[in-house]
């Protein structure tokens, strides 16, 4: 009898236990995706990494064998080549300075310092512990700190929307908007990550379903309560896969996922 009543709480114990696993928290709402990864421990289970191909994020997701891929950095569609720097396993792996096709643009080579400076996310390990941090790219790294895994994206959207510093608009001497770069002006899709708090990453993947210029993102941010946020390559870029429960794609194009140039592995 004592069997059979351990038996049934452990099977109700099982029943109301949710789908996600205790450090990775999914939920959805209005076509946004809110994931949020708690705790300590799942900071060393995250990586950042670049494909050597333009690859969709399924096919990275497949070949990772991990629990959670998102899109990361920028990159250029037509040479494959990357305008966001990715640290893997405390090596540069992506640089944008030897992206050719950069010099040849007469506003991107002008702005080039502040493009090579845009926001990225970080994981660092300083002594014992890991913790996070989004800073510029050329933002010092704290005393005893190393960087394991980061990527760099932009625009920083809280608590500050750098639009301008980061060139993703420019303006003329008249403070008109003359250059909008991904889309930051205009309603699409996006993937954001911020932080709350020093042992909470969140997430935010805004689909085709509830587009948003980089303005309500920053409110968006805001409501949540995040203490920090930047941006990662949105648009059709936009993708996200945990384990083989949910796949989330952009419907621009032919639907079937755009292949991008890095992500955002958690194991």
């Amino acid at each position: 009898m004592k069997f059979l009543k351990l038996f049934l709480i452990f099977t109700l114990i099982m029943c109301f236990t949710p789908a996600f696993a205790e450090d990775i928290e999914i939920s959805h709402n209005d076509g946004i995706y809110h994931i949020v990864l708690k705790g300590e421990k799942i900071k060393k289970k995250i990586k950042f990494v670049s494909s050597d191909d333009l690859i969709t994020n399924k096919e990275a997701h497949e070949k990772a064998k991990d629990r959670l891929t998102i899109n990361a950095g920028f990159f250029d569609p037509k040479n494959a080549q990357t305008i966001s720097y990715i640290v893997t396993d405390r090596m540069t792996v992506a640089d944008p300075i030897f992206n050719k096709s950069l010099y040849t643009n007469s506003f991107i080579r002008k702005n080039m310092n502040k493009i090579l400076n845009r926001s990225e996310f970080r994981v660092m390990q300083c002594g014992n512990k890991f913790q996070y941090e989004i800073s510029p790219h050329k933002a010092a790294i704290p005393f005893e700190c190393t960087i394991i895994t980061s990527s760099q994206g932009g625009p920083l959207v809280y608590p500050e929307l750098k639009l301008e510093e980061e060139g993703f608009i420019a303006k003329n001497t008249q403070g008109q908007i003359i250059r909008e770069s991904a889309s930051v002006l205009h309603k699409t899709s996006r993937t954001i990550i911020g932080l709350k708090g020093t042992d909470e990453c969140h997430i935010l993947i805004i689909t085709d379903e509830h587009p948003m210029d980089m303005y309500e993102v920053s409110d968006l941010c805001k409501e949540l309560g995040l203490d920090r946020a930047m941006a990662f390559d949105g648009g059709s870029s936009t993708s996200m896969n945990y384990k083989k429960e949910i796949e989330v794609t952009s419907l621009k194009g032919d639907g079937a996922g755009r292949a991008v140039k890095s992500f955002m592995l958690v194991y």
